[in-house]
């Protein structure tokens, strides 16, 4: 305080200064219901006024009560914590990792050096040990039965994916957990895994479950190595005996068809031979009955037509001749 502008000269008394105030209090009590007005209104906007992302909703409770459901953007409540507001992600994908942490995600990832086999470390169907490493994708898909009906979500879905995950590995032989039967398995495990939280009405979904690696532990990798070198040797020789066999079967059932064919056209070729000397036979017999002088003439002339042309030199001998008869050379040419 300026001292020099105030009545009080010389020496400062305190009850000079006392004296100076009161006479000053009422002026300051002009102002204090527009201060008192003021902190109010500061104070209503500051608890009153909430905000919600556009990926969120906002969940309002009246003394822990549900209530209503907000959108994105801003909105107002009954301020000084009579209604409570939960912010939930609804649009957000998010991610749990087991056997593995992810330090830094990027172009080139970062993992974490640690070993977490108590979430890894599995016994699958045929008793064998194998770490198993998986992530498991949800988001809300009602953010009213996430806040009253579970208590710690992140916590709910790692326990029971991890319980999950051990049952479906433990029902499978190793080999098709390493290869055959990965994708089966992502699907049971991501439909138990649905079907018990929406049996807790968690308000959660399931997105994707997936294995990311595989392997066997460290101390009988070079043993679990040996075993599969032998197995595939195994499938390698089975393949190359079904190579040989389906060329040599199909081939053979080629050869046998083939000959059944030629069998069966002989067959058929020679009935149907026998089919017509029998008409024939039956025709000559037939014509015979009706003329037999001129039938037998006609069988001997067509019998020497089909004989004669086989024969080499050919002699005609008159039966009723008592000498020799010059020789016919009916089977020479003209020239000669």
């Amino acid at each position: 305080m300026d001292f020099e502008n105030t009545p009080f000269k010389g020496s400062v008394n305190p009850e000079d200064i006392i004296n100076a105030g009161k006479k000053k209090l009422p002026e300051l009590m002009k102002y204090l219901p527009y201060a008192v007005a003021a902190l109010l209104v500061i104070v209503f906007l500051a608890s009153g006024l909430y905000s919600v992302g556009p990926d969120e909703v906002g969940v309002v409770r009246l003394f822990g009560r549900y209530v209503r459901t907000t959108n994105p953007g801003l909105h107002m409540k009954i301020p000084f914590g009579i209604e409570k507001v939960n912010n939930v992600k609804v649009k957000y994908i998010f991610k749990e990792e087991f056997g593995f942490r992810t330090l830094k995600s990027g172009v080139v990832t970062r993992y974490s050096q640690k070993q977490y086999f108590d979430e890894s470390l599995m016994l699958t169907g045929d008793l064998n040990a194998i770490i198993v490493e998986w992530i498991v994708q949800f988001k809300v898909k009602d953010p009213v039965k996430l806040l009253f009906n579970i208590r710690n979500p992140r916590d709910t879905i790692r326990n029971i994916s991890e319980a999950v995950m051990r049952q479906v590995v433990g029902d499978n032989s190793v080999s098709e957990v390493l290869t055959t039967r990965r994708v089966e398995l992502n699907i049971a495990v991501q439909e138990k895994l649905q079907e018990i939280l929406d049996s807790y009405n968690s308000g959660i979904q399931i997105v994707t479950v997936k294995l990311q690696d595989v392997n066997p532990p460290d101390p009988v990798k070079p043993s679990f190595n040996e075993v599969n070198e032998a197995k595939q040797e195994k499938e390698k020789v089975i393949n190359q005996a079904w190579e040989a066999y389906n060329k040599a079967i199909p081939a053979a059932r080629g050869n046998a068809e083939k000959t059944i064919k030629e069998a069966e056209g002989y067959a058929l070729n020679r009935i149907n031979e026998a089919k017509g000397d029998a008409a024939k036979f039956t025709a000559t017999w037939l014509a015979y009955k009706d003329a037999r002088n001129v039938t037998r003439k006609r069988l001997y002339l067509e019998t020497m037509h089909e004989i004669l042309p086989k024969a080499g030199t050919k002699y005609i001998i008159d039966p009723d001749q008592q000498g020799i008869l010059p020789l016919l050379r009916l089977g020479e040419s003209k020239a000669n």
